[in-house]
């Protein structure tokens, strides 16, 4: 259950790197050219900007650390799942990162014990 969060952290993570940066730069548009505001409206245009940047890198750490530390990777994976959402909400770019993210980090919580001796709680 370990590797397969590790796995699916680290694929949601990359997935979420092309999604972060297709939201940077809507909000950047946005921002510089001023017809295209017309169309583009954000509610919290730095919030979608600090979720675009950090929820990837949280979704590949969390992947990276569920082997060794599985409480931990699965809550920084749920929170990197819970970024995109809150962010970008659930569409059809976002499904596979907000899915592999959660199903990863659900599962890194849930290896409380098979793969090693110790449990992380």
């Amino acid at each position: 259950m370990r590797n397969a969060a590790a796995i699916l952290g680290i694929i949601a993570g990359i997935m979420g790197i092309f999604v972060g940066l297709f939201g940077w730069g809507m909000v950047a548009l946005s921002n510089e050219v001023p017809e295209a505001s017309e169309w583009l409206s954000f509610d919290n245009p730095q919030f979608i900007q600090f979720a675009s940047f950090v929820a990837p890198m949280v979704c590949i750490a969390g992947g990276a650390m569920a082997k060794s530390r599985a409480l931990w990777g699965g809550i920084a994976l749920l929170i990197g799942s819970g970024l995109f959402l809150a962010a970008f909400g659930f569409n059809g770019f976002t499904m596979f990162p907000i899915g592999f993210a959660g199903l990863g980090g659900l599962l890194a919580i849930a290896a409380g014990r098979p793969d090693e001796e110790k449990s992380h709680f």
